[in-house]
């Protein structure tokens, strides 16, 4: 409604059925030219008028192929460096630092991290399974030495909570897809509960069930934002910092580049070459450094300690 309210009035408030392609392109062309606009928020509007035009004139706008493209700049991911994660760690306290460090030990996104699930935790074997991640992709990755202990007391009292909400009736939660229908009564198992669930519950308008969600994502948002800002780090720095300072040290370590992709979930290489700024400083320092000096660098490497255990990856979160 926001894109089609500047459009009209872009046009001296004509109709949009009066409209076509010509006026589409330069509406979205002033925006890239005129206003200076992101390639997100140009391609935003975009989306906005085809919904217009496709779903609710129903007319199907020819391609744009006049139409000025607001450039997407290639940015550095914003990192920070080990004593930097320290102090915006120890400036958060329970739940919030609890997902922080797995955030930063795993790799993993913020919404994979909100939406993890009992059985997605082995703690037998030190890994943490994320299911339906971006892509629609699962994939596997190790869980940090450095939290396991707090993540096991952290789990026994949310079954607890679990084991409160049954007697009081509750205590069901959200499946995906149509599980629901396939396995009635899952809802309520304890293998399908959220890790970090949230401190209130709901009821469902369409099953009348009272359920409880994770903890919102914004939760963690917020003090992360808050830690930084008290450790007086003068960077960008947000949840999805941790994922990047998290493949960042690995490779500064010396681990492969297709090692990290595995565990961030990159489905091509190319994406994760955006780190490869580190190896260009890791390879000026170590032509600096004395011979006989060497870095552990190469997939050889890096594949040793991605097959050989588990500790060894976990090392940086220490």
């Amino acid at each position: 409604m926001h894109w089609t309210k500047r459009y009209i009035f872009f046009h001296g408030k004509r109709h949009p059925a009066e409209m076509g392609a010509r006026e589409v392109t330069e509406f979205l062309t002033a925006l890239a030219v005129r206003d200076k606009v992101a390639a997100s928020t140009q391609n935003q509007a975009l989306s906005a008028l085809l919904f217009l035009y496709r779903h609710v004139l129903g007319v199907e706008l020819p391609w744009l192929d006049d139409l000025v493209r607001a450039k997407r700049p290639q940015r550095l991911p914003v990192v920070l460096t080990r004593e930097e994660v320290r102090a915006v760690l120890g400036r958060l306290d329970g739940v919030t630092r609890l997902m922080a460090i797995i955030l930063y030990g795993t790799g993993l996104r913020l919404l994979e991290c909100c939406r993890l699930r009992i059985q997605d935790v082995d703690f037998a074997t030190n890994q943490i399974v994320v299911r339906d991640g971006k892509g629609g992709k699962d994939r596997m990755t190790m869980l940090p030495a450095a939290v396991k202990a707090e993540l096991v007391r952290h789990v026994a009292g949310a079954r607890e909570q679990h084991q409160a909400d049954l007697r009081q009736g509750a205590g069901w939660v959200e499946l995906p897809w149509a599980l629901a229908r396939k396995y009635p009564n899952a809802g309520r198992e304890w293998r399908w509960q959220w890790v970090f669930p949230a401190t209130r519950t709901y009821v469902d308008r369409l099953t009348g069930q009272r359920r409880r969600h994770h903890l919102h994502e914004s939760v963690l948002q917020r003090a992360v934002k808050d830690a930084v800002r008290a450790a007086g780090i003068a960077k960008r720095a947000t949840c999805h910092t941790f994922r990047h300072s998290f493949a960042t040290h690995l490779l500064e370590e010396g681990h492969d580049i297709r090692t990290v992709q595995e565990l961030l979930g990159h489905r091509d290489v190319t994406t994760t070459m955006i780190y490869t700024h580190v190896l260009n400083r890791v390879r000026l320092v170590s032509e600096a450094r004395p011979t006989g000096c060497s870095w552990r660098n190469g997939r050889s490497a890096g594949r040793k300690h991605w097959t050989g255990g588990w500790d060894t990856l976990q090392g940086h979160a220490r």
